[in-house]
């Protein structure tokens, strides 16, 4: 394992740039084996194989690199690897440790840098993906006392405070671009999704407070999130739920233009934003918003909502509500959505017969699936904690 510089992007051939993908490569799929051998069901032979394809090369230490690629991807497989007991996993996970500590810093500078410049911020700047969140997620893991990471937490609760864009006030995560080019928001939106938007700023603060990693300002950052989320509730006959995205007219009018519920995924739906107010009801001793936010989650769960989630992996399908479910269960002081798992069991194995696919990785390939059917398979949490990377624990 040769990490890069980190001074610029690494030259890397084709498979090398895969191979370090967590959402589509083979760090993804090496999380599913390291699971598996964890557990007694497989052994480490297939997942040493695919850790040593990610680092044989020069693993991405660039600025652009993230929880989802590069040097913060690999070093979260070897972390979870290192949990069985591994020397040379350990060892391996350690010597990336200085690396993702550099890009925090670059990247935290950077924000600083836009910040000043009072421009927008981007989807690559904070969210899980490929941003300061999805970093926090492993520094929150690996070194939760140390200066970065109260760092990134004082960037994501700057976040949380409105600033002024062309005489409209819009939230400091705000971003000029579109959720995606098929879907155009002109003059930028505000995305409240677990991937991309609030709820994942939400959530990295709940865990953070929960692990007892604090700064000034946290506990007022999240009760402006979750005042947010209050304040763009949508209710329905089938349940609580939340738009994707808001737009600068829907600020201006107080009204979502999405009219109805979608599916109720991880990424942007309910299943994933539920759990994150969860989280932050649970850090912050907030009874009502708690009890709120189990009973959308719940009610999520019901068949007319889960008949929206037409396909099995994390990111959009079945496993990544099962997954959000099982951990928000665990935790639950509502005992409907324990109740409702087994349903959601059921649907996550006929989804993964039907829609088995050849795609690879953990986001939207079968990894993801098969890491989710481990989790109904041995009713325990995993023993890698891979799905710290979805911010549900």
């Amino acid at each position: 394992m040769r990490p890069g510089t980190g001074t610029g992007p690494v030259e890397l051939t084709a498979a090398e740039v895969t191979s370090q993908s967590l959402a589509a490569g083979a760090i993804g799929t090496a999380l599913l084996h390291i699971e598996r051998a964890l557990s007694g069901s497989g052994d480490w032979g297939s997942a040493h194989t695919l850790l040593r394809q990610a680092t044989a090369g020069p693993v991405d230490a660039a600025p652009h690199a993230g929880l989802y690629y590069g040097a913060p991807a690999v070093a979260f497989a070897l972390h979870a690897a290192s949990s069985g007991g591994h020397p040379g996993y350990r060892s391996a996970a350690e010597a990336l440790d200085e690396h993702v500590r550099s890009v925090a810093h670059r990247r935290l500078a950077a924000a600083a840098e836009r910040m000043q410049r009072g421009q927008s911020a981007t989807f690559r700047e904070y969210d899980l993906f490929y941003g300061l969140a999805g970093i926090g997620v492993l520094l929150l893991r690996r070194a939760p006392g140390s200066d970065t990471f109260a760092e990134v937490l004082r960037y994501v609760i700057r976040l949380t405070s409105p600033r002024r864009e062309d005489g409209c006030e819009v939230p400091g995560w705000w971003v000029a671009h579109d959720p995606d080019p098929l879907l155009p928001t002109p003059g930028g939106h505000a995305n409240l999704g677990m991937a991309h938007g609030a709820a994942g700023l939400l959530a990295l603060l709940a865990l953070a407070t929960l692990h007892d990693c604090v700064v000034d300002g946290q506990d007022q950052a999240l009760r402006c999130l979750s005042a947010w989320f209050d304040r763009w509730r949508q209710d329905s006959a089938d349940g609580p739920w939340w738009p994707q995205w808001l737009t600068r007219e829907n600020l201006r009018t107080g009204r979502p233009t999405q009219h109805d519920p979608g599916r109720p995924s991880w990424c942007y739906g309910a299943a994933g934003i539920a759990r994150a107010q969860q989280l932050a009801a649970i850090a912050t001793h907030d009874a009502v918003r708690r009890t709120a936010a189990e009973d959308a989650l719940a009610a999520c769960l019901g068949e007319r909502q889960l008949h929206r989630i037409t396909e099995a992996g994390l990111c959009h399908g079945m496993a990544g509500v099962y997954q959000s479910a099982y951990r928000a269960a665990r935790d639950a002081h509502n005992p409907a959505i324990g109740h409702r798992l087994p349903s959601v069991a059921a649907a996550l194995a006929r989804h993964a017969a039907a829609t088995r696919t050849n795609e690879t990785g953990l986001l939207t390939g079968g990894a993801g699936v098969d890491l989710a059917l481990e989790t109904v398979r041995h009713t325990t949490p995993p023993r890698s904690e891979w799905d710290a990377c979805l911010l549900i624990t």
